[in-house]
């Protein structure tokens, strides 16, 4: 089986849609090793890669506003409480729109909607710079930020495209690169934000904006030129009903508020922080801001390899004691006023939300392959039922998770509102993450769950249903 032969040239049905054109695959097996290993791996690495690119962008416009912040001087005439909700918007947006982002990969095709999201972040890059000089409103501020939240969905559809090139057996190292690389929009957009203050000053945010805008026209070319469409992806609304009314994807989505939503909430609240709490300049904040999230993004494929050799579940639930004592030590610091042990405890904090990350993404198609399993399905029926699901969850998920970013943000705001200090926000995080830890334990690693198994019809199975997940 040659690369050539598995896309179509001509037409195709799938759905009972027709499929026109050289960028759609007709046939699409990845479980079937001899298919994997002579062509299939190599179209879903090519796809993979600028899957990644145009995630990348998609994160950096998201998390724009977490930088546009810190141009903003007292001219502006924002408080810190202002600033927090203005960084919440695009997140709320966000975390909405990976609902339908997740369903119109199947709808239109992976390689044309990474095209048409693409181009679409031209949007709020353009009306940012626009808008971002003192004087402008603050309504009209809000109303542009939450234009940029269409780069957040970017990641649903992203990550629902990538799972169906990818086999169970190399979801968790796919997927974790796929979001790992998104994720580095972040501390990339922070860290150019600092070299703008650095070198143009304060005053210069449009040359950040100016930056993204061929890269953002680049990233959909190259999704043009190289992606491609897989048709028997078809669009399955039974799907979403099916995964909404499984407790597994509920249970999934906090465990990914956790994590993700950890991660996208503090990357965008972080330089905030260092600003209310221990009073930094914007340089001085952009200079620390990009580390945590660069060690978060790099960490997250490490998270999925991890789930891989030793089940998501195990390294889940590690994951969250670690977040437990690591949010312990950055409550400390905002008590004491420490400005290297906040540091010190926020960093790892960041690298654990990002371990963390890989490894229940990882989980989410290995649950509910299990699941099809336990029904009685095998073989390929069951992987494409498992697929068939978690390709849904995973938008549902994304989205839940999403918003445990605006949680973040607006706690914050409260908590600054209240006390000019993070503490009691960060008292509340460390509850949830003992609550994260303690769902992780009894929903999949306490004990099995009921029912027969198709390698053990008598149901008499000892260990935990979902420990290698």
């Amino acid at each position: 089986m040659t690369e050539t032969a598995t896309e179509a040239t001509g037409t195709g049905t799938a759905g009972g849609r027709v499929r026109k054109g050289r960028r759609w695959i007709e046939r699409w097996d990845p479980e079937d090793e001899v298919f994997w290993r002579e062509s299939g791996a190599r179209i879903a690495r090519r796809n993979l890669v600028f899957s990644v690119m145009t995630e990348h962008i998609g994160f950096s416009v998201w998390s724009l506003w977490s930088v546009l912040v810190l141009f903003m001087g007292p001219d502006y005439g924002i408080d810190p409480a202002g600033k927090f909700f203005l960084v919440a918007v695009p997140t709320l947006v966000g975390a909405v729109l990976r609902v339908p982002y997740t369903f119109a990969v199947a709808r239109f095709g992976g390689r044309n909607w990474t095209v048409f999201s693409a181009l679409l972040l031209v949007v709020p890059a353009v009306a940012a710079a626009l808008v971002m000089r003192p004087g402008t409103s603050y309504g009209t501020f809000l109303a542009v930020a939450a234009l940029a939240g269409v780069g957040g969905g970017n990641f649903a559809s992203s990550m629902t495209n990538i799972n169906s090139f990818y086999p169970l057996r190399k979801k968790g190292w796919a997927l974790g690169l796929n979001a790992g690389g998104g994720n580095l929009g972040v501390p990339v957009v922070q860290l150019l934000g600092l070299l703008v203050i650095g070198t143009a000053g304060a005053a210069h945010p449009r040359l950040l904006l100016a930056g993204y805008l061929p890269l953002i026209v680049l990233a959909a070319l190259l999704a043009a030129l190289r992606m491609d469409n897989l048709a028997p992806v078809a669009n399955d609304t039974g799907a979403a009903v099916a995964a909404a009314r499984e407790r597994h994807t509920w249970l999934m989505a906090l465990l990914y508020v956790g994590t993700f939503g950890s991660f996208i909430g503090y990357s965008f609240a972080f330089g905030l922080v260092l600003q209310g709490q221990f009073a930094r300049t914007p340089l001085q904040a952009a200079s620390l801001t990009f580390v945590g999230p660069l060690l978060g993004s790099l960490a997250r494929p490490v998270g999925g390899r991890l789930a891989d050799r030793c089940g998501g579940a195990r390294i889940t639930l590690a994951n969250f004691a670690a977040m437990g004592l690591a949010t312990s030590v950055v409550l400390v610091a905002s008590v004491v006023r420490s400005l290297p042990l906040f540091l010190v405890g926020f960093t790892a904090l960041f690298l654990l939300t990002g371990l963390g990350n890989g490894a229940t993404y990882k989980m989410i198609p290995g649950i509910f392959l299990a699941r099809a399993r336990r029904r009685g399905l095998t073989g390929e029926a069951a992987a494409a039922a498992g697929r068939r699901l978690s390709g849904a969850a995973m938008g549902l998920i994304g989205a839940v998770g999403a918003l445990g970013g605006l949680g973040i943000n607006l706690a914050f705001r409260e908590a600054f509102a209240a006390t000019g200090s993070g503490a009691p926000a960060f008292a509340a995080f460390l509850a949830f993450y003992g609550v994260c830890g303690a769902v992780t334990w009894a929903a999949y690693l306490r004990r099995p769950e009921p029912g027969p198994t198709t390698a053990d019809p008598a149901g008499t199975t000892v260990r935990p249903a979902y420990a290698d997940v």
